[in-house]
């Protein structure tokens, strides 16, 4: 049990946080950045608590909690060293008494939302670079998972990080937190990762104040595999981006679009493969998958399924254990066309849906048949098709021989109703800075 907060413990933490700016953002950017690194090293030391926690209110299997509390601690590492590198300018003059300079200064009192299927990084990816810059955070993390919001809390406190920098609101609610968030002219900007249902409504209450905004929301990302393709490594890939965290993930391979010349051969190998694999308690070292996030997701995934088949999908692939709880069986596709609700809707499921394809224009069409933008993934051996599709693909983020790309020096986020703003990189610093341009007379 956390405390069930309110609007008015909200408007308390943004209080709190506005009174923490001025001290915080006059903070030089080498001491944010030391108690940044004190953070890192805090996490670092308990990896193993944090992972425990995080499988018990997530699910995921342990060894990929261990990973993502490595993952979330390398975007503290990264921000704690861009403290120190938010350059501003020296503009050339165009007039003799004239000096131009640029400087760049934290934005305030930020706001951070994040969802459930990645509770640690989701935070540190936002609360990272908010901090280096000098702004000050009110999270409001996913009610499905603030115990690890809570533990990151706690270590950042450990770390020496002053009260107030820091403010956590856990509520089962949402709305009421979102209205207070977006209505307070105290919060400068707003961070989220989520539904871009609720992206737009965010950006909607947003408007009359003007905030600042990135969004990280909805994604159906595609994975084309040519037929020149190395098909080991397209296996390989296929497997680790569909099925890590159970299919939930924003940038997880949602339509797997296979060459007609080879499509039998993958779909044979990705079943026999997918098949093999256990799912059952993320304590249980034998096993790959964990359970599904809560009822409405499993409902969700089982619909999508049963939709498919009743319109022609084959079940090529999927355990005949029927396990109480929360499990869904991983499971492969075959024969689903753009006409089944699973090709436009994201999965968040351990199912992967094959698709058939002929020519390189038609694989592209039906890749970017689809209002988001967040990731995408293609195999071949050929360079010049691999120049061609990367620049063809309508997406924020391209994986080519390659589906994990995510890491804290590298820009993510997407285009089209998948949001936009950038986490990670130089570019994540960006989004918590404003550019101020001083003009100086020397008459």
């Amino acid at each position: 049990h956390v405390t069930d907060c309110n609007a008015d413990d909200c408007e308390r933490a943004i209080k709190a946080a506005s009174d923490a700016f001025p001290v915080w953002s006059e903070t030089t950017a080498a001491k944010r950045g030391a108690l940044l690194m004190t953070w890192h090293q805090k996490i670092k030391e308990n990896v193993d608590l944090l992972a425990h926690l995080l499988t018990l209110e997530q699910g995921k299997i342990l060894s990929e909690a261990k990973g993502e509390i490595h993952y979330g601690a390398s975007f503290i590492k990264w921000f704690a060293a861009e403290a120190e590198r938010a350059y501003g300018d020296v503009i050339p003059s165009n007039h003799p008494d004239k000096r131009m300079t640029v400087v760049k200064q934290p934005i305030g009192v930020c706001a951070a939302i994040t969802p459930w299927n990645f509770p640690n990084a989701m935070i540190t990816r936002k609360i990272a670079p908010a901090l280096a810059a000098g702004c000050t955070i009110v999270l409001k993390p996913s009610d499905e998972t603030p115990y690890s919001a809570l533990a990151l809390a706690y270590l950042a406190e450990e770390a020496g990080f002053p009260k107030g920098v820091i403010n956590v609101v856990t509520a089962k609610d949402p709305v009421p937190i979102g209205e207070v968030l977006t209505s307070s002219p105290m919060v400068r900007k707003i961070s989220f990762t989520g539904s871009t249902r609720v992206g737009k409504w965010l950006m909607e209450r947003s408007a009359p104040t003007l905030k600042k905004l990135s969004l990280e929301l909805g994604g159906n990302a595609p994975l084309i595999v040519f037929e020149d393709a190395d098909m080991d490594m397209a296996i390989e890939g296929a497997i680790s981006s569909k099925f890590r965290n159970n299919g939930q993930t924003c940038i997880c391979s949602n339509r797997i679009l296979v060459q007609d010349t080879v499509y039998e051969e993958f779909q044979s190998r990705l079943a026999e493969k997918t098949g093999q694999m256990k799912y059952g308690s993320g304590f249980e070292s034998e096993n790959s998958l964990g359970p599904l996030i809560n009822k409405k997701a499993l409902e969700k995934v089982s619909g999508l399924v049963e939709d498919a088949i009743a319109k022609g999908a084959r079940l090529a692939s999927q355990s005949d254990d029927d396990r109480n709880g929360l499990f869904f069986a991983p499971a492969v596709l075959t024969g689903v066309t753009p006409e089944m609700e699973i090709f436009s809707e994201e999965i968040f499921g351990p199912v992967a849906p094959l698709y058939k394809f002929s020519t390189d224009e038609e694989a592209v069409d039906l890749a970017n048949d689809t209002r988001y933008g967040l990731a995408a993934y293609f195999y071949t051996r050929d360079l010049s098709r691999a120049w061609k599709i990367a620049e063809k693909l309508e997406y924020g983020m391209i994986g080519v021989n390659e589906t994990a790309i995510s890491n804290a020096s590298a820009p993510f986020g997407g285009i089209k109703e998948s949001g936009f703003g950038r986490e990670g990189s130089k570019y994540g610093i960006d989004e918590y800075l404003n550019v101020k341009y001083v003009c100086f007379g020397i008459r």
